[in-house]
């Protein structure tokens, strides 16, 4: 059958575009347990962020695309810590931020996994650490834009 390719999710934010918008356009802002971001460290490289946290490692965080205020898009290699993202070792992760009834409507998406290459265990574990990771970070996300 293989390994899932897509995971998405949705979540009602009760905070204006503005500020999510401000939270989710720090690239990498996701890579940290529960959003403790002690020990993590971020710096540029050329055309990528890279975040290094304590417990996960070293990630550089591709910025591919935005719409202010409604569409942000990066590229990562979250199944290859420290390698730069690039054909066959990462997904791309995506965000639509919409206003509803004074607050904001968050949807992730994270696609790619099917055509990482490498085994089907990987594949498999990547898409599972990072379904429930989406889960904990909007969670986490919603506490500190509605703070």
């Amino acid at each position: 059958m293989g390994t899932p390719d897509r995971i998405e999710r949705e979540i009602l934010i009760d905070a204006p575009v503005e500020r999510v918008w401000s939270l989710v356009t720090e690239p990498g802002w996701w890579i940290s347990d529960a959003g403790d971001r002690a020990g993590r460290r971020r710096w540029r490289e050329g055309d990528l962020e890279v975040v290094e946290d304590p417990r996960y490692g070293r990630f550089p965080v591709r910025l591919e695309r935005t719409e202010p205020r409604q569409y942000v898009a990066y590229r990562w290699s979250s199944a290859f810590p420290g390698e730069n993202p690039g054909e066959g070792n990462s997904t791309l992760i995506e965000f639509w931020l919409s206003e509803r009834d004074g607050g904001t409507v968050l949807r992730v998406a994270e696609s790619g996994f099917a055509a990482l290459e490498t085994t089907d265990e990987v594949r498999e574990r990547a898409f599972g650490d990072n379904t429930g990771g989406w889960a904990e970070q909007l969670d986490v996300l919603k506490g500190l834009a509605e703070r």
